[in-house]
Parts: structure tokens; C-alpha cells; sequence
């Protein structure tokens, strides 16, 4: 295939066909385009977009590349959930095995990290014995027997995708408004899906930086996925400040663990508690599918049902389930989790003065994290997994002088020292509250 012609129209701004980006998905697939062309392609699109027209047939083309996966008639829904991406955002964690045992069937195709957003894939991967990558049959098994599971796309299935998406890693064109929607729905069409819920957010540690650009992004695939018969929605939600108090792979497992267990509050005092950031999220996406699955009538009877089944502590039985039928050493995983840390060195960083939070800054803390080795800054990076931040203090938190604002988990003690230098930018302390923003600003059906 000669690509130039194509690279060149593209650059130039001229809309393809959809026989020629067909042809272009294939012949990428099958490495007759090489990366540093492709890399000038995503670059074009970065720059010059693509219409609604072109970013479908660029989907479908991608979603056709390989093979789908398909299940058998059940009464229980197929549903997933995808995140756009953003610090701390461990939302599809707990939510798997809440939705599996809400009666659902969850074939939760993720990805690995993306700029400095941590991947679902990365922080699974930190789990001893843990496998991410499996064959076809055994995720329609798993499906069956479990009702949930979260691995990466097979060798065969969006193979498209799963070139572009490590390429865009590294080229700067991770923000893409058309190749996000192609990335996120290849994947979640070649599901089989009768039911999605997104959640697109924006802030400083998003990849879309106001909601004027989330509200786009979310509208262009809520759009696109019912266009292909899938009930979808999407929440548009904010990422300036991380989400939880957890950043890192190893470090948000045992906080979707945390979040998992409820139950050890008692069925009362987790009614009355005001729901954490991740819990709202958490519980957000499962009454949204509920709704959208017909298994329930209105939000508040939806988000009612789903925290029941949370404090009933099953969705914790089922997380072991399907922990276990992904080739997890249980043992092992539930000693680690009694671990205070994994890392070699600790270090704290402490509030300067005595006030309320008023910065958290995503984006800078992402960007440490990253240099702690927890992120990648190449295709052929190794992630440290128990490279992260936890205790974090949010913005409205009051602090006295010498509080824990952040603790650093690291390789040694240069990293955590430099994440620490850091960090000193990513927090303020001011002498006033600051107003606490709604996490979720509004949701696209």
C-alpha cells in the first residue's frame, strides 16, 4: 500500500473514505504501514480531526479488525463502564463485581495507561499471579461462571487498537476528541454490549481540559454507540484533584478493596455515611445501568439497589471470585493487602502550615507518579507497581501544622525525594474553606 498519498490528504485536511480508512486500519494491522508514518496519521488527526462520518467508519473499521466476542442468550444484561481516563481513577475496580452481582454480565475489555493516567490493565497487574491476557473462550467462561471479569483485548480482537493506542502513548496525540471515541468503542462494540455508561471527565488531569470539550467527546459517543444499537450514556465528571486517596497501581487495588468492604461499617452507619468520591462514582455507574437495563425505574430506586447489594459484602465474595478464575494467588493477594507498604522507601510530605487544603493538583501529582515509575515515558517503559501516593488530603480538609498531605511510596529514596520536591507545587493550604465542587457536573443520554 502506497500510504503517503492518504498522509498527505489528511494532513492537507481532505475527509477519507471509509474503503480508505479501512484500508488504512488493515494495512497497519498487518505492519505494511510502519510506526513513524502512522505516528505523522495520528498526528494529522490530531490536528485536522476527523468528521462524525469518518470517526465511525474509523471505529467499526478498527472494532472489524480482529474478532469479537459473542455469548450465549442469558436473562443477565451484557453491560460495561469505560473511564476516559484520570489520577486515582479506580472506578472499574469494584464496580465489575457490584454490576455481577446486580445480575448483569460485565465482559470489561480494558486498557493499560495512557499520559500520566494510570491504566486498569497496570493496576491488575500489580495483583500476585493475576492474569490480564486471556483467550476468548476463557473470558466467555469467566463470564458465564463469575458474571464478570477485567482483562485486555486478545491477540485477535481490535488488534488495531491495540497498536494505535501504545503509539499514541508516545506521540502526543493521547487528547484526540475522534481518536478517543474510535479507541474507547472499537473495544466496547466488539463486546457485544446491550448497555454502556462512560464517564468523561475534564479538568486539569483529564485528558479534555473544561467541560465545554468533555460534553463533546461524551456526546460524540453516546451518539455514536446508540447509532450502533447500544444503550449509552455518559457522566461528565471532574479530574482536578485525584480521585480517592490513592494514586498508583498497587496502591488503588487496596483501595477498591476498601471499597468493596462497607459491610464492616454496618448496613446503618454506610446508608448514613456521605459517600466518598470513588463510592459516588461507583455507585453512579451502577444505577445507570440498572436504569438503562430496565431492572429498575428511577435513579433513586437504582442507586438504593446498588448500595444494598455493596453492604451486603457479596460484591467482595465476587471480586475473590473473579480474582481467582484470573489465575490469582488469593493467599498471597490477601497478605499483601495487610501490607502497610510495598515500596522500599516511605516519605511523607507534610502541610506547611495549619489551614484547609485548597489545591490538590491531578495533573502534578500525576506527573510524579510517572517519575516514580509508575507511569510510562516510553512504549518499553517497566512500571514500578508499587510506585504511588496514598494519603492524600482533598481540597476542603483542614490540616494542622506537620499533617500528612500526601505519603510517597518508592523505589528509593532519590525518586521519593524528587516526588516530594515535587509535590510542594501540587498543594496549598490556605487560611479559608474552599467550596467543594459537584464531582459529577451532568449526565449525556
Amino acid at each position: 500500500m502506497n500510504f503517503l498519498p492518504l498522509l498527505e490528504a489528511k494532513r492537507d485536511g481532505q475527509a477519507l473514505t471509509a474503503a480508505q480508512l479501512r484500508e488504512t486500519v488493515a494495512a497497519f494491522t498487518a505492519g505494511r504501514i510502519p510506526d513513524y508514518q502512522m505516528a505523522a496519521f495520528l498526528m494529522a488527526i490530531y490536528y485536522r480531526g476527523l468528521s462524525p462520518e469518518e470517526t465511525a467508519m474509523l471505529t467499526l473499521a478498527m472494532r472489524d479488525s480482529g474478532e469479537v466476542l459473542t455469548f450465549p442468550n442469558d436473562p443477565r444484561p451484557l453491560v460495561d463502564k469505560h473511564s476516559t481516563g484520570g489520577i486515582g481513577d479506580k472506578v472499574s475496580l469494584p464496580l465489575a463485581p457490584l454490576l455481577a452481582c446486580l445480575g448483569f454480565r460485565v465482559p470489561m475489555i480494558s486498557g493499560r495507561g495512557l499520559g500520566i493516567t494510570g491504566g486498569t490493565l497496570d493496576k491488575l497487574d500489580s495483583i500476585p499471579g493475576y492474569k490480564t491476557l486471556l483467550p476468548a473462550g476463557r473470558i466467555q467462561e469467566i463470564v458465564r461462571d463469575v458474571g464478570c471479569v477485567i482483562c485486555g483485548q486478545t491477540e485477535r480482537m481490535v488488534p488495531a487498537d491495540k497498536a494505535l493506542y501504545a503509539l499514541r502513548d508516545v506521540t502526543a496525540t493521547v487528547p484526540s476528541l475522534p481518536l478517543i471515541v474510535a479507541s474507547i468503542l472499537s473495544k466496547k462494540l466488539a463486546e457485544g454490549l446491550s448497555a454502556l455508561v462512560l464517564d468523561v471527565k475534564f479538568g486539569v488531569a483529564a485528558f479534555m481540559p473544561d467541560a465545554a470539550k468533555a460534553r463533546e467527546l461524551g456526546q460524540a459517543m453516546v451518539s455514536l454507540g446508540k447509532e450502533c444499537g447500544v444503550s449509552t450514556r455518559a457522566l461528565l465528571t471532574r479530574m482536578d484533584v485525584p480521585l480517592g486517596r490513592a494514586a498508583g497501581n498497587w496502591l488503588e487495588v487496596k483501595e477498591s478493596v476498601a471499597c468493596l468492604e462497607p459491610a464492616r461499617l454496618g448496613k446503618a452507619a454506610f446508608a448514613a455515611a456521605p459517600a466518598p468520591d470513588v463510592l459516588e462514582l461507583v455507585l453512579a455507574c451502577a444505577a445507570h445501568l440498572l436504569v438503562q437495563a430496565g431492572k429498575a425505574g428511577t435513579l433513586e430506586a437504582a442507586h438504593r439497589t446498588a448500595m444494598d447489594c455493596l453492604a451486603s459484602g457479596a460484591p467482595r465474595q465476587k471480586w475473590n471470585e473473579m480474582l481467582a478464575a484470573q489465575g490469582t494467588d488469593l493467599e498471597a493477594f490477601e497478605r499483601k493487602l495487610t501490607l502497610d507498604h510495598t515500596a522500599p522507601v516511605v516519605l511523607e510530605f507534610t502541610a506547611p502550615k495549619a489551614g484547609y487544603v485548597s489545591r490538590c493538583d491531578g495533573r502534578l501529582i500525576g506527573q510524579a507518579i510517572r517519575e516514580l515509575g509508575g507511569g510510562r515515558l516510553t512504549k518499553d517503559s517497566v512500571i514500578d507497581y508499587d510506585a504511588g501516593v496514598d494519603r492524600l488530603a482533598k481540597p476542603g480538609e483542614a490540616v494542622s501544622e506537620g499533617s500528612v498531605l500526601a505519603r510517597i511510596h518508592a523505589g528509593d529514596l532519590a525518586r521519593a525525594e524528587s516526588a516530594r520536591a515535587a509535590l510542594a507545587t501540587a498543594f496549598e493550604v490556605s487560611a479559608q474553606p474552599v467550596s467543594k465542587e459537584p464531582l459529577i457536573l451532568e449526565v449525556l443520554s
